[in-house]
């Protein structure tokens, strides 16, 4: 199986290349600045699993030759209209397109692109960020995978992608639920941005300060109330995990959003405070605000 991931930042440089360390054929499609960098540096993991540094194939945007069996979809919500020019030349007839963005209108538009039948589901669970020196830190030892068809199946083809993925040195899953999993991973990206960033402080330091709590539990209710009116009721078992999360004593963690926040990067509002309205559904940036 050949894999094209695009991106090889924090999230696509992470797990596409634990997939190079452990020998599969994986290449990355890269903007020309990142790929100087990663020429001249390697692709640099800095990790509690283990640190390592790699020499990836690349290809940039205006020089994909071939298609391939499945195209690991890793930019940010706003870079989206753009990448599907970028990857067009390598979609052919069997192509699977694995996006593990935030939110849901991708899957719309993917489809719209492609069609229905090239698109399956996909969540990552994973705290790394790209440091000035272009090195994936992953913050955290926490690293899954997960993917499925969107209709449940279980498809000679995603069975194949299993295959593929297993052994690679991260956490993988084959779903039979990926379309609620994504939804559930919106609650909480959702809920956990909305409070780090109006907050402008970790989980730790809102669950210490009067009215921490309240304030969490009622945004998660809003966030969760959405999800089921537009898309998917959410696990009565993830709604208790999360709250455990997002209520954590003395809790370090943040959300990427709020770390870009911090870093004065461009922020994923439209993925990750409310999807702009779709097929799937959706609600406007910034509904999720509680007062």
């Amino acid at each position: 199986m050949r894999m094209l991931v695009v991106g090889a930042g924090a999230t696509g440089g992470h797990f596409g290349g634990r997939l190079v360390q452990a020998g599969r054929d994986v290449t990355f499609l890269v903007r020309p600045g990142r790929a100087s960098e990663l020429r001249s540096n390697g692709l640099q993991i800095v990790s509690p699993r283990g640190n390592v540094t790699l020499q990836p194939r690349l290809v940039s945007a205006n020089a994909v030759e071939r298609t391939y069996d499945v195209v690991l979809l890793t930019v940010k919500g706003f870079a989206l209209e753009a990448a599907l020019d970028d990857i067009a030349p390598a979609i052919g007839l069997k192509t699977m397109i694995l996006p593990v963005l935030n939110g849901m209108r991708h899957i719309d538009l993917l489809e719209a692109r492609f069609g229905k039948r090239h698109v399956i589901g996909g969540v990552c669970k994973v705290a790394t960020t790209l440091d000035d020196r272009g090195r994936i830190i992953q913050l955290a030892g926490f690293q899954e995978l997960a993917y499925g068809e969107m209709d449940g199946t279980a498809s000679a083809r995603v069975i194949a992608l299993d295959a593929f993925m297993q052994g690679a040195g991260f956490d993988v899953r084959l779903s039979p639920a990926i379309a609620r999993e994504m939804w559930e991973k919106w609650i909480l990206l959702a809920t956990m941005g909305g409070i780090t960033c109006l907050m402008r402080g970790t989980i730790g330091e809102i669950e210490a300060v009067h009215g921490g709590v309240a304030f969490v539990h009622r945004l998660l209710d809003e966030v969760a109330g959405i999800a089921t009116q537009v898309g998917e009721k959410p696990d009565e078992t993830f709604l208790a995990q999360a709250r455990q999360i997002l209520t954590a004593k003395g809790s370090p963690q943040t959300s990427s959003m709020y770390r870009d926040l911090q870093n004065e990067r461009r922020l994923e509002l439209d993925v990750n405070g409310g999807s702009k309205p779709g097929r799937r559904g959706g609600v406007k940036a910034g509904h999720w605000i509680v007062t």
